[in-house]
């Protein structure tokens, strides 16, 4: 079984041995699921973690220190979304290869997650096997996207995307703002928030203000 050194930053490193094959970084806040993914990535042929970290920010101090062929990440991080950790290390290194690992089917997660350049998506729950053959397609250059996930992205955009500023008006109301504190704080009259209310209700499919803001909090289209 591995050892995992904790250096005086607190990020892990595995020590798995000389490299070869695939070098894998996993980047999840829950150590029981790094290790998780370090046995099963490791029980491969020709695959091997050099790195692991727990935040957004311990992933670029490592990508930088490693530089792995395939970084698999989490959505979820407590510093920073994890579509955010892939755009960093991408603008970085424009060669780097990332597969989202996650619960969250939430849709601009995903497709946050896809404009950053990660091409691979693998839902939790899903079979060993198909993390494996998601990181070997992404090393060799292909996409894989599971097709929940491509449903999702079609159900969910188009003429009911939110605007720009119907999310600013969402994100206001998160915040516990009533009509008039939103329209004062974005200079518009009352009525246009309330005509901005009416569509997001609409577009969402929200019975109520609480409501929208749950289904935007789960579909990712801001954070808290």
């Amino acid at each position: 079984m591995a050892t995992l050194v904790e250096n005086p930053s607190r990020m892990a490193v595995s020590n798995w041995g000389a490299p070869s094959g695939i070098r894998i970084m996993t980047v999840d806040a829950c150590s029981l699921v790094r290790e998780g993914l370090a046995a099963v990535i490791h029980s491969a042929t020709g695959m091997e973690v050099v790195a692991e970290a727990a935040t957004g920010v311990q992933a670029l101090e490592l990508y930088r220190r490693w530089r792995p062929d395939v970084v698999t990440l989490d959505l979820l991080l407590p510093d920073m979304p994890g579509e955010k950790v892939a755009a960093r290390i991408l603008a970085e290194f424009p060669r780097a290869r990332a597969v989202v690992i996650t619960g969250v089917r939430g849709d601009m997660h995903m497709l946050r997650a896809m404009e950053a350049g990660v091409k691979g998506v693998v839902l939790k729950g899903m079979p060993h096997s198909a993390l494996i053959e998601t990181i070997r397609q992404v090393h060799a250059g292909k996409k894989v996207v599971p097709c929940q996930v491509a449903a999702d992205l079609a159900e969910h955009f188009g003429d009911d995307a939110l605007t720009p500023r119907e999310v600013q008006v969402l994100r206001l109301v998160a915040r516990g703002n009533r009509n008039k504190q939103v329209a004062a704080e974005l200079a518009i009259a009352d009525e246009t928030v309330r005509m901005h209310m009416k569509n997001i209700l609409s577009k969402l499919v929200a019975n109520d203000r609480t409501h929208a803001v749950t289904i935007a909090l789960t579909r990712g289209i801001f954070h808290l």
